[in-house]
């Protein structure tokens, strides 16, 4: 009788075992979401990654909404970012640029897997000292053009997406003349929009590899 109990105890704890090692290699999704930026100088086209779902859903939800529609790149660093995402920068509302956002923050979602390469799409946030749990900005986010990437920020911010077409845009916004703070001296508006579709499109569509 004893045996019989270990037996079915040891049964039991491989089968649990091999039920959560099974949950851990979960089938991806067959969608994934693309966003398109749409600005003066072109549209920029970036997936939005699932394993960042917090960010994902929350920056389709606000395009969807239409907030970062009739906004700016704001800050615009040539050889390592450009920045927007501010409500701030509409027309009429131009007032402490930087600061805007829809009035909450984003729990942190940094994932060892991604890095700040070229191309790159992350959450921008406060520094560690206002923000010591590394909450993402509700809204504001940037776009890595630095062709040597910009590692120094790897771990600390939130990357939720990648460019996948329009790399070409990215540099050409970042090599604008700016004024303060990064401030293009034209402005560059834009549009952003959100639509869903099968993996196997987006692969073939944009000849990209899933990570």
């Amino acid at each position: 009788m004893k045996n019989t109990l270990f037996f079915l105890l040891i049964i039991g704890v491989l089968f649990s075992s091999v039920s959560a090692e099974a949950q851990k290699k979960k089938k991806p999704p067959k969608k994934s979401q693309i966003a398109k930026i749409t600005t003066n100088y072109g549209t920029i086209h970036l997936i939005l990654f699932d394993d960042t779902p917090k960010h994902r859903d929350n920056f389709s939800s606000l395009a969807k909404e239409q907030f970062y529609d009739s906004t700016k790149f704001h800050r615009v660093l040539v050889d390592f970012m450009i920045q927007g995402g501010d409500p701030n920068t509409k027309p009429g509302k131009e007032e402490k640029v930087g600061s805007g956002g829809p009035g909450y923050l984003i729990e942190a979602e940094i994932l060892d897997k991604y890095k700040h390469d070229k191309g790159m799409l992350a959450a921008a946030r406060q520094g560690d000292f206002m923000n010591p749990e590394r909450k993402s900005s509700g809204s504001q986010f940037y776009i890595v053009q630095s062709n040597e990437g910009s590692h120094h920020l790897d771990g600390k911010y939130s990357i939720f997406g990648e460019v996948i077409r329009g790399i070409d845009i990215v540099d050409e916004i970042a090599n604008q003349e700016v004024g303060k703070k990064g401030l293009p001296i034209e402005d560059i508006w834009m549009t952003v929009s959100v639509l869903t579709l099968k993996r196997k499109k987006i692969a073939e569509i944009y000849n990209y590899q899933f990570r």
